[in-house]
C-alpha cells in the first residue's frame, strides 16, 4: 500500500502543506521541508495571534491554555505525527489525535487551518452560528481533523484507547495521540481508562498531560489536588516522561520524540508537560482568570505588540 508523504515549502502565511507538492512512499509521515525551528516558532505566534483574534471577536472562548498548548500542537502536527490529507475519519495508517480538553478548541481549530486541513477564512466563523467551528469540537459538523466530540471532559483517554486497539488488532503500526487537562484529571472516567491501558498493554499511545497547575475555578492544588501525579501514574503501569519546558519548542519536539521511541515495549506512554497558562501574552500568564475570558480591544492590541506581529489580514 502507497501512503501520502507531504512535502512542503515555507509558504508567507504559513498554509504549510500543498496538495500539488503530494509525493507517494511506502510508509506515512508529514515531513515539514526545509523548516527551521525559527519558522516554526514562527508559526507559533501566528497561531497565537488567531486564537486571541478568535475568542476577541465573538468575546468568548478560552484563550488561556490554548495559548499554553501552542508549542505542542505546533511540534506534533509540524514536527512529530504522521498523518495524510485529505483527512478522513478512517485514519488508516496513518497516526490519529484525540483532544480530549475540548474547550482549548482555538488552538486546535487554528492549527487544523495552518496545515492545510480547512481554510484559514473558516476561523472567522468561530462560536457562531451554523458554524463547523464550534465552542467545543463536534463530529456533527464533519470539520476535518476532528475525531472526537469533546464538550465533557474526562472522556478522551478511553476513546482514544479503543482507536490504539483497533490499529493493533488491524495490524496497523501507526500510533494514537491525546491531549489532557491535568484539572481534567480530577474526573474519575480517566482512571480506569488509565487502568485499563496499562492492563491491556496499549502501547501505542502517548497520552500528553497539559499540566499548567490551573483551571476553571483556581489553582488546581487548591480545587482538587492530583499530589504525585507521575508516581500515580506509574503505580497505574504507564511509562512517564515529563518534560518541564513546555512552552520550549525544541524541548516539546524532543520529549514527543522519545515518547515515539518508548512505544511498543508493553507499556502506554504519558507525558506530563508542564505549561503556562496564557503563555506568550504577560497579562494572561500564570493567572487561572483568562482560563474561559476574551481579552478586550486594548487587551487584543497589547497582545499583538507583545507576539511581535501586526494583526492578521488573512480571515
Amino acid at each position: 500500500m502507497q501512503i501520502r508523504v507531504f512535502f512542503v515549502d515555507l509558504i508567507p502565511d504559513f498554509h504549510f502543506l500543498n496538495p500539488e507538492k503530494i509525493v507517494f512512499s511506502h510508509q506515512s509521515k508529514a515531513i515539514i521541508m526545509s523548516k527551521s525551528i525559527e519558522d516554526l516558532k514562527s508559526l507559533s505566534r501566528q497561531i497565537r495571534r488567531d486564537i486571541l483574534r478568535m475568542v476577541h471577536a465573538v468575546n468568548s472562548g478560552h484563550p488561556g491554555g490554548s495559548l499554553g498548548c501552542t508549542e505542542y500542537f505546533v511540534a506534533l502536527y509540524g514536527e512529530v505525527m504522521n498523518y495524510k490529507l485529505p483527512f478522513t475519519m478512517e485514519g488508516e495508517n496513518e497516526d490519529l489525535f484525540f483532544l480530549s480538553n475540548g474547550h482549548i478548541s482555538p488552538v486546535f481549530y487554528s492549527t487544523l487551518a495552518r496545515f492545510d486541513f480547512f481554510p484559514v477564512a473558516e476561523l472567522a466563523t468561530f462560536r457562531k452560528l451554523n458554524s463547523r467551528l464550534q465552542g467545543h469540537p463536534t463530529t456533527h459538523e464533519g470539520l476535518p481533523g476532528v475525531r472526537i466530540a469533546s464538550g465533557s471532559l474526562g472522556q478522551g483517554l478511553s476513546v482514544a484507547l479503543g482507536a490504539a486497539q483497533g490499529k493493533k488488532l488491524n495490524g496497523d503500526d501507526s500510533l494514537v495521540y491525546t491531549l489532557h487537562g491535568d484539572g481534567e484529571l480530577q474526573e474519575g472516567q480517566n482512571w480506569e481508562a488509565l487502568m485499563y491501558g496499562a492492563a491491556k498493554k496499549v502501547d501505542n499511545i502517548i497520552a500528553t498531560i497539559d499540566f499548567n497547575g490551573r483551571q476553571i475555578d483556581g489553582d488546581t492544588d487548591d480545587v482538587l489536588s492530583l499530589g504525585d501525579l507521575r508516581a500515580k501514574l506509574e503505580a497505574f503501569g504507564w511509562l512517564v516522561l515529563e518534560e518541564k519546558n513546555g512552552n520550549d519548542l525544541e524541548a516539546v519536539i524532543g520529549i514527543l520524540n522519545r515518547a515515539k521511541a518508548e512505544t511498543g515495549n508493553g507499556k502506554p506512554v504519558a507525558i506530563l508537560l508542564h505549561t503556562e497558562m496564557g503563555s506568550g501574552v504577560d497579562y494572561m500568564m500564570g493567572s487561572h482568570s483568562w482560563h474561559g475570558k476574551a481579552p478586550n480591544d486594548e487587551q487584543l492590541e497589547n497582545a499583538f505588540k507583545q507576539l511581535y506581529l501586526e494583526a492578521p489580514a488573512d480571515y
